[in-house]
């Protein structure tokens, strides 16, 4: 009888699932390739003999020793870590306010400042750095984390301000009204009633505003240029690509090294993020 249970299970579990076969393979598919890349020698990915889709030689760690000691790979993936930190807190700080006073106040203009702050959301980054750019001059934070700390939130706010507008419009009015009857003021409600209860949402904008900041590149490559001042994306671009030569190896380490932090926090907030993604921004 146990083995009929663990058969019908088996053929439940894999009925269940045998659909997301395709998306898996189409998903982790660039993840295996970047793996194998990164893990090649030079004469074995240079070889068009080779089989591209295994490793023939075994496996070889040149390429991450060159990145990781010949290069400032581990001053890139500080500089990024402190910008995406630095940004990330500081938009979720303002757009908590943001979207909490669209979402709950009443004051002349609020529906059109909501509709500003989506189509500001909408606007390409790349038609805003031709302006920042002469902001970042004219404050003379050229080449330095600053101008990446100044020019990232005009993209993350937005975006953390309409992910968190949604999220609180669907914690229920009677939480705040009780509190309010209670003799709390706003800010005692925001931070004593809201905050907490929209913690998953925060937590979500706060995921993917420090996602937008790590994988940002086009304000990064313009606003720095000295090798100390890069981030990890262009660090590893500027010196793994000379001219028309792309050493791909280097690529694929340094893009495997870089995703780990990303990763990680993915990992470690997951639950979080379902939750956030799936009350909030679906509602918004």
């Amino acid at each position: 009888m146990a083995s009929v249970r663990r058969g019908g299970a088996l053929r439940h579990f894999v009925a269940d699932h045998v659909g997301l076969a395709p998306f898996l393979l189409f998903i982790l598919f660039p993840i295996y390739f970047m793996l194998l890349t990164a893990f090649k020698s030079d004469r074995e990915l240079y070889d068009l003999q080779a089989v591209p889709f295994w490793l023939r030689d075994g496996v070889s760690l040149g390429h991450f020793r060159h990145l990781f000691l010949k290069t400032n790979f581990w001053r890139w993936l500080a500089n990024s870590l402190i910008v995406s930190f630095v940004t990330m807190t500081m938009s979720v700080l303002i757009s908590i306010l943001a979207a909490y006073s669209l979402a709950r106040l009443r004051f002349p203009g609020r529906r059109s400042f909501g509709i500003g702050v989506f189509i500001t959301y909408l606007v390409p980054p790349t038609l805003l750095f031709l302006p920042l750019t002469q902001i970042v001059h004219w404050l003379g934070l050229i080449d330095s984390l600053w101008a990446l700390v100044l020019t990232y939130p005009t993209f993350l706010i937005p975006f953390c301000t309409w992910l968190l507008l949604g999220y609180f419009k669907v914690v229920p009015r009677e939480i705040e009204e009780c509190a309010l009857v209670d003799g709390c003021g706003r800010l005692g409600v925001l931070f004593r009633i809201m905050i907490p209860v929209a913690i998953p949402g925060i937590v979500c904008a706060m995921l993917f505003a420090f996602t937008l900041a790590w994988n940002e590149f086009l304000y990064a490559l313009t606003f720095t240029s000295a090798s100390v001042t890069k981030t990890v994306t262009v660090g590893v671009a500027g010196e793994m690509i000379r001219g028309d030569v792309f050493h791909w190896g280097g690529i694929m380490a340094g893009a495997i090294t870089g995703a780990l932090p990303v990763v990680v926090m993915y990992v470690f907030f997951l639950d979080y993020y379902v939750v956030g993604l799936t009350a909030g921004s679906v509602k918004g």
